[in-house]
């Protein structure tokens, strides 16, 4: 027993040796890939900034790109990657970028619309999310490869000259809507960075969230020539697991979604892959796709060399409230009831955190089927029960009642205590119906695709998350005669595909989901006709509506008046059946729960940083992360605000998080959550921070996109280091 002992010190300090041999020949260290690491955990090794001296921190350099769009909201969501000394990241228009990761200073950038001369001057084009790049290299170091996406093209660029390497795919890049088994018109695009298994690079997609949408399959691709290697059927088809499941044995050839857009985490020891999956489309109306809906809001554990299933746990059963798992697990290695066990940790949009051994998928801490309301629209078939971990505790609170209803003021208090109660039900898991329900923590979480941070030494995990209640209202599908003009055509269509977001009425719900009345007055018709087509930021495309029927969108969006030619297009090409909603129930928009001053109608805090034991489940702490000024000087003690990018935890002591409104980034004790740092950002830092080391000297970087939540657009990266 000492000789192995000995033995396996002795590897161990080999390995270490290796370790500080590599970082001191390079002289870095640091983030490779995106969230760090593969095992997702946002964890840095660096110490050089630490509790003592983080007050001293300063701007080392700043990089815009110099495309921002304030007037079209654009946003950077961007976790760099550092490699060799060198900063990889996207800007707003999704240009690829490669810096000096010690000075800012600009080595080459790769533009996609130099690709597509027909997009290079169009003032909307490109402007979708991309959280990230995926870095390769083979053995010898001689090949080097970064992948990101643009919307449905995945591109292989050379890392070291910016340029497509064209004998990959289709002359440099993958199209995501193929390789899905049928012919896919829909939207379909690449949002957070895949991950690299050897020579193969594991990819999720974001896809439509309609009952139309494509297939969310798991794809492995070969780095090298950009050929499909394995695909997991994630609505399973007839033969595999899972199939006997689906009441409906044909639900495998038309419906779509359940997908990965949150990110994956690898074991590359044993070469499982982690991939967590949303909901299956359309998001609040289920009678299409009766029972489970498997694999649909699960974890999943595939072979990351073959795709080949593992296991699974499905974290919602029929989901009516679009809980997509929203970013990649956490790989920790924790002791329980008297054993070590590799485990892989799950967050949730509604504050949970699911806890399962890697190797096998059982629980850490129980998990108990609890019954759920089940009343709903006709047709719809609510699953009874749902699971509720018994640890760890929630990091979310998990009921919005009357008596939190925000008292900033006394008329406050009452004006949105009459607001709440026209929402008919507060309990969680309440199927939507017309009286509504509020959901709670909201849409957008909870946890978000910012992620969690993990320090693999206390088994700490720290997450930034927002307590904000929106409103899930349902209304009928509002019914028009399609056949008495264009813009009758065109209501048909919107209530098809842009209702939920902009409501009836086209009015919108703030910055996010923008009113459309008078749109015409801001752009011109081939501009919102391209905007229709080609999506921006988190709005998807909609390519795959005809021509003629787009046409009739845009008639009814801008009011355009009737011209002879309508005729000919209404005889010629009447609605297709695509078109018309057959679904007949719809949410009447994405309604967050706000004042008239814009503040959150609950009672504070309405953004937390909160820090959970993983060895023991329990809570330790949650700080507000975010203020409004005028408030605090009010007297009222900071609120946090709502949160959009996660944090990263330091050896150092640290956690530094950005993701806030107030245009702050901070860093905290990671023991007891106090702020011991903060600075001014030139525009909010909606993405989640990077750290690494070059010659000893650690750099703290993150992007400031804005643009979400009404807040200002920015196009710069801003890296912080001790003077």
């Amino acid at each position: 027993m000492r000789t192995q002992t000995y033995l396996s010190f002795l590897g161990a300090l080999c390995l270490i040796y290796s370790c500080k041999k590599h970082i001191s020949s390079t002289g870095h260290s640091g983030w490779s890939t995106y969230a760090g690491s593969k095992d997702g955990n946002r964890y840095s090794s660096n110490n050089q900034i630490t509790l003592q001296n983080v007050s001293r921190l300063k701007v080392a350099w700043t990089y815009s790109s110099a495309d921002k769009d304030s007037a079209n909201r654009s946003q950077n969501q961007c976790n760099p990657i550092m490699v060799d000394g060198i900063l990889y990241g996207t800007s707003p228009k999704l240009k690829l970028f490669a810096l000096d990761a010690a000075t800012g200073e600009q080595k080459w950038v790769f533009d996609p619309a130099s690709l597509d001369t027909s997009k290079k001057n169009d003032p909307m084009a490109y402007y979708k999310v991309c959280r990230g790049v995926t870095y390769w290299e083979d053995k010898n170091g001689d090949n080097k490869r970064l992948f990101y996406s643009v919307g449905q093209k995945t591109f292989a660029i050379d890392a070291e000259n910016g340029q497509p390497i064209t004998r990959f795919g289709k002359g440099g890049y993958l199209d995501l809507t193929e390789d899905l088994g049928r012919k896919v018109n829909s939207y379909v695009s690449g949002t957070t960075p895949g991950v690299i298994y050897k020579d193969l690079i594991i990819m999720g997609a974001r896809v439509d969230e309609s009952e139309d949408a494509a297939p969310g399959h798991i794809r492995a691709y070969d780095v090298m020539s950009g050929k499909l290697r394995w695909i997991f059927h994630t609505i399973p088809h007839p033969g595999e697991y899972g199939f006997n499941t689906w009441p409906d044995s044909t639900a495998w050839k038309k419906l779509g979604a359940a997908n990965n857009w949150g990110g994956m985490a690898l074991d590359e020891e044993r070469g499982i892959v982690y991939i967590p999956t949303g909901s299956v489309g359309g998001d609040f109306y289920g009678a299409h796709r009766k029972g489970t809906d498997l694999f649909a809001n699960c974890l999943i554990a595939l072979d990351a060399a073959t795709g080949k299933y593992i296991w699974h746990y499905q974290v919602i059963h029929h989901d009516l409230w679009d809980r997509d798992l929203p970013a990649n697990p956490n790989l920790v290695t924790i002791r329980h009831e008297g054993k070590t066990i590799d485990a892989v940790a799950q967050i949730t949009k509604h504050g949970f955190i699911f806890m399962f051994d890697r190797k096998n998928g059982q629980p850490v801490f129980p998990i108990t089927e609890k019954p759920v309301p089940t009343n709903a629209l006709p047709g719809e078939q609510p699953w009874p029960t749902q699971p509720i971990p018994s640890l760890p505790q929630p990091f979310a609170r998990q009921h919005f009642g009357p008596e939190d209803v925000t008292d900033i003021s006394p008329e406050t208090h009452k004006i949105m205590l009459e607001k709440y109660n026209k929402v008919k039900y507060n309990t969680m898991f309440t199927p939507p119906s017309k009286d509504g329900d509020w959901i709670f923590p909201g849409f957008d979480g909870g946890g978000e695709w910012g992620g969690a941070a993990v320090d693999p030494e206390t088994k700490i995990m720290y997450i930034s998350n927002t307590e904000m209640p929106w409103a899930q209202v349902m209304i009928d599908v509002p019914k028009n005669n399609y056949a008495h003009n264009l813009r009758g055509i065109g209501h048909a269509i919107y209530n098809k595909y842009c209702i939920t977001c902009h409501s009836p009425e086209l009015k919108g719900n703030g910055s996010s989901y923008p009113s459309l009345v008078n749109i015409g007055k801001k752009y011109n018709e081939q501009q919102v006709s391209q905007l229709v087509t080609s999506g921006r930021n988190m709005m998807p495309s909609f390519r795959q509506i005809p021509a003629a029927e787009k046409a009739a969108l845009l008639a009814f969006i801008l009011n355009l008046p009737e011209k002879p030619s309508d005729r000919q297009i209404i005889s010629k090409e009447p609605v297709s059946a695509s078109a018309q909603n057959n679904i007949p129930y719809t949410m009447n928009g994405y309604k967050r729960f706000l004042d008239t001053n814009g503040y959150p109608g609950i009672k504070p805090p309405w953004g937390t940083l909160d820090a959970v034991d993983l060895t023991s489940g329990k809570l330790l702490w949650k700080v507000p992360l975010g203020e409004y000024p005028e408030l605090t000087k009010r007297g009222i003690p900071k609120t946090g605000t709502e949160l959009y990018g996660g944090p990263l935890v330091t050896k150092g002591g640290l956690v530094f998080v950005a993701a806030t409104k107030d245009e702050k980034i901070r860093a905290f004790d990671k023991k007891t959550g106090k702020q011991v740092w903060e600075a001014k950002l030139p525009a909010a830092g909606y993405a989640t921070p990077a750290t690494y080391a070059i010659s000893g000297k650690q750099y703290v970087v993150i992007a400031c996109g804005g643009g979400k939540i009404g807040s200002k657009s920015g196009d710069s990266y801003v890296c912080f280091a001790l003077p």
